[in-house]
């Protein structure tokens, strides 16, 4: 296994699972109290990584890509859920471990992991002397300020799709159409038509039909293509201010006098 210090700096990073697939990201080390190895990675999970799951560090690994552990997506957000609150008691662990399929007793191991890993788990090792006192004081304070780290979520904001429908509109067109009408032409009779005058009887009803014609509108609709519409996307980028409250620890110096 890595040196606590490298396994420390797992905080921020991936966590992959059995072939690559990436679980959530890891936000806290939890180390064994006794032996103060790293034994559990707190990973946050889900769409928003709003679930947090404990995972075992015993066979993890480092590469480009974040750290690698031997368990699949599914194995690790079935977990048992346990509070993340700094500590996991005995019971919390032992389920863990069955779990996991590791082999769990309540002995205690030299690396922090099987066969021990019994007792309380806490984020980091504890301070010389308990920060304040104690027969193991160095006379020094750790003085720590809570940094605000703002990142961002992506969350679907609505839907948008192209629907194509038929509506009717009045085209009003002008097209010229021609139609004959009759009209009566008299001629006088002269040596030239005297001829076709003076043939059939002299006196007698007769008729002469001739057939008028006249053209009409005639209306043909055929579809033709006239342009191609898609949906794309646009992104802008747009600055929003986010604020919260840290936490800061102050060290003052107390005096007393005999």
């Amino acid at each position: 296994m890595a040196q606590t210090q490298e396994i420390l700096s797992y905080r921020g990073q991936d966590l992959n699972g059995r072939g690559g697939e990436k679980i959530g990201t890891i936000e806290e080390i939890y180390l064994d109290n006794e032996t103060s190895q790293p034994e559990w990675a707190l990973v946050n999970t889900g769409l928003f990584g709003t679930k947090r799951s404990f995972v075992p560090l015993k066979d993890a690994s480092t590469g480009d890509d974040g750290v690698s552990v031997p368990f699949d997506k599914a194995t690790v957000k079935d977990a048992p859920k346990v509070e993340p609150d700094g500590q996991l008691s005995q019971r919390e662990e032992a389920q863990l471990y069955r779990h996991y399929g590791l082999e769990y007793s309540e002995a205690r191991s030299a690396s922090g992991l099987p066969d021990g890993g019994a007792g309380d788990h806490v984020r980091d090792p504890e301070p010389v002397g308990r920060d304040v006192s104690g027969p193991t004081t160095d006379r020094a304070m750790t003085r720590s300020e809570e940094e605000l780290r703002v990142g961002t979520a992506e969350r679907e904001t609505g839907r948008v799709r192209l629907r194509k429908y038929v509506v009717e509109d009045q085209v009003t067109q002008t097209v010229p159409v021609r139609r004959e009408t009759a009209r009566l032409e008299r001629e006088p009779i002269t040596d030239a038509n005297v001829g076709d005058a003076m043939t059939g009887p002299e006196i007698s009803d007769e008729e002469h039909e001739v057939v008028l014609h006249a053209e009409e509108p005639v209306v043909e609709k055929r579809a033709v293509p006239k342009e191609r519409v898609r949906l794309d996307r646009d992104t802008r980028t747009e600055q929003r201010e986010v604020s919260d409250s840290v936490r800061r620890e102050q060290i003052d110096l107390d005096e007393q006098r005999a």
